[in-house]
């Protein structure tokens, strides 16, 4: 707690004590993870404060990945905060694993030949007789909740010698092997308004406009050729992202 030049100290702002009690009503199980918490009317009722003050603590439970807020619903408890280490953005692997705080029980892909362009040259760093342009969308309980775009030279699929037909295997490359055998990756984070486009096959959960896009770049055995480049399209009140640092 700070303390003013006369000596005082100062005040706790209301929403930071309503912040407080909220986040203690979590973690101990009172609002369990996934259940909805009382409308911002009660709660605002609850601790005496206005809707104004609620909404600047629910903003930074959802901040710590505490709460969501889905439209026209109200506000869910996601999940505890875990107090263990697990990996984050630093260690090569699906950055919708680690970054998506919905459960993911079924992933959706179609994919489609594209002739190369001067954007796929540079991304991919090569010239390709074509690309393969490859869309996944994330589901949980049959409501998309995230969405991948990749893009893959032709040759990548003979070098490694990829069935295209084989969706189970090209769903488990993308998935999973690309990443046990990628010795290297780069990551870009940015924000994009591009995750519900008119073209897009399904609507990602909430209506979302807003959310983390993360470029990857996964080498595997030519540090110049990208054997893949990814998009990542996460609603930001679904995005929690760590990274942890050490010297």
């Amino acid at each position: 707690m700070e303390v003013n030049q006369a000596g005082f100290k100062e005040k706790k702002p209301l929403y930071i004590k309503v912040y407080d009690e909220l986040y203690k009503q979590i973690m101990n199980g009172t609002y369990p993870c996934d259940s909805q918490l009382p409308t911002e009317t009660e709660l605002a009722k609850t601790f005496k404060v206005s809707r104004m003050t609620l909404r600047q603590a629910l903003a930074l439970l959802q901040d710590d990945g505490l709460v969501k807020s889905v439209h026209g619903k109200g506000s869910f408890v996601t999940r505890h905060r875990q107090a263990n280490q697990t990996a984050g953005l630093e260690k090569i692997g699906n950055p919708i694993h680690k970054c998506l705080s919905e459960p993911i029980d079924r992933i959706e892909l179609d994919f489609r030949l594209d002739l190369e362009s001067e954007y796929t040259q540079e991304i991919l760093n090569r010239k390709a007789a074509a690309v393969v342009a490859i869309e996944r969308w994330y589901k949980s309980k049959g409501i998309a909740v995230a969405f991948a775009f990749t893009f893959m030279a032709i040759e990548t699929v003979s070098e490694l010698n990829l069935d295209l037909q084989d969706t189970d295997q090209l769903l488990d490359f993308l998935e999973n092997k690309v990443y046990e055998t990628a010795h290297s990756a780069t990551l870009e984070i940015k924000r994009s308004s591009a995750i519900n486009s008119p073209s897009q096959k399904y609507i990602i959960a909430g209506g979302a406009d807003q959310c983390d896009l993360i470029l990857e770049s996964l080498y595997v055995n030519d540090q110049h050729h990208p054997v893949l480049y990814n998009k990542f399209y996460i609603p930001e009140e679904s995005s929690v992202m760590k990274i942890n640092a050490t010297k």
